[in-house]
């Protein structure tokens, strides 16, 4: 069994009050605090078959442009997630399966581009917009009991395994896959950088905070438990850690690795992007299903508008 990366964007970054202040609030941390970001899903290659862990951003969602107050990034384009999988050998006509840990649209963008797989999604989140008109989906019940300390769960096949793991979103999901003694736990956005597992830190963005704080704390206990390569979506620590077998040591933490990159540099276009699901505005069409006429730019919407798709505030998005 192989488990691979198929990476889409790099060189992002999370500041430390998006990624830390979802219990004690964002002023708690500094903002000059940057980890580095990057966008990133994964391929499962049994042997006889091939499994997605969430299929990216849709393609064309455009680059966002990040300023000195952005508290997050998610990264410049390497390629579209349907180059990414073609770079690694694959075609959409192998994947038999995709596993899908939450409908945020950069972790079930080109759901579409898969009609011959099993969709398998938490029950709880098949009324989601991104996921309909999409007729392939099985909903998961996770009715074969506990695994380990997480109380549901749904087997797969032999050594990967579905866990109900609520608080990010309501239908949010992780995906276990046992292999050669090592439990390689992909995560949908239980934290965005490694930063926070080691620290006990919840991010901002989430549907249940109580149920999100009780999902970390399963997650830690199984990390003391088990040996766990924590593989996330939105940080290189989860391909470096699936690079370099790394066993997570809750008490050792890995060193922060510096940015290195620079980050403002381009250009907007007036356009602007949500940070955490992809949404576009676009101030020619507006929001018209919210009230908002074509014509308004975005710095005029008022303060209480929210993502369309993922609800988050004005804060979360970035100049596009």
């Amino acid at each position: 069994m192989e488990i691979k990366a198929v990476k889409f964007r790099k060189e992002g970054f999370y500041s430390q009050p998006f990624a830390f202040g979802g219990e004690e609030g964002m002023d708690k941390f500094n903002p000059q605090i940057r980890y580095r970001g990057s966008l990133q899903n994964y391929l499962i290659d049994t042997g006889d078959e091939v499994i997605l862990v969430d299929t990216g951003l849709p393609g064309g969602t455009p680059e966002e442009v990040p300023d000195e107050t952005s508290l997050a990034f998610t990264g410049k384009d390497i390629c579209s997630y349907m180059d990414a999988l073609s770079s690694l050998g694959y075609k959409p006509e192998q994947i038999t399966k995709i596993l899908l840990t939450h409908k945020h649209a950069d972790h079930s963008g080109e759901l579409k581009s898969f009609p011959n797989a099993k969709i398998y999604v938490n029950e709880e989140e098949t009324g989601a917009d991104e996921l309909q008109g999409i007729t392939n989906i099985e909903p998961v019940k996770f009715t074969d009991g506990a695994y380990y300390n997480f109380p549901q769960s749904q087997k797969i096949r032999d050594g990967i395994y579905f866990i109900k793991a609520k608080g990010h979103t309501n239908g949010n999901s992780i995906v276990i896959v046992e292999n050669e003694g090592l439990f390689y736990m992909i995560h949908g956005d239980i934290t965005y950088v490694d930063e926070a597992l080691y620290e006990n830190k919840l991010s901002v963005v989430y549907d249940d905070l109580k149920e999100a704080r009780i999902t970390l704390d399963r997650v830690r206990e199984f990390i003391r438990n088990h040996p766990t390569v924590y593989m996330g979506t939105h940080t290189p620590q989860g391909y470096e850690n699936l690079e370099a077998k790394r066993v997570m040591d809750l008490d050792n933490p890995v060193p922060t690795v510096p940015i290195d990159y620079e980050v403002f540099t381009k250009t907007a276009t007036g356009k602007y992007v949500c940070s955490i699901c992809g949404y576009v505005y676009d101030p020619a069409v507006g929001d018209p299903d919210n009230g908002i006429p074509a014509g308004t730019p975005f710095e005029e919407l008022p303060e209480d508008w929210h993502c369309p798709r993922c609800k988050q505030g004005k804060d979360k998005f970035n100049k596009a």
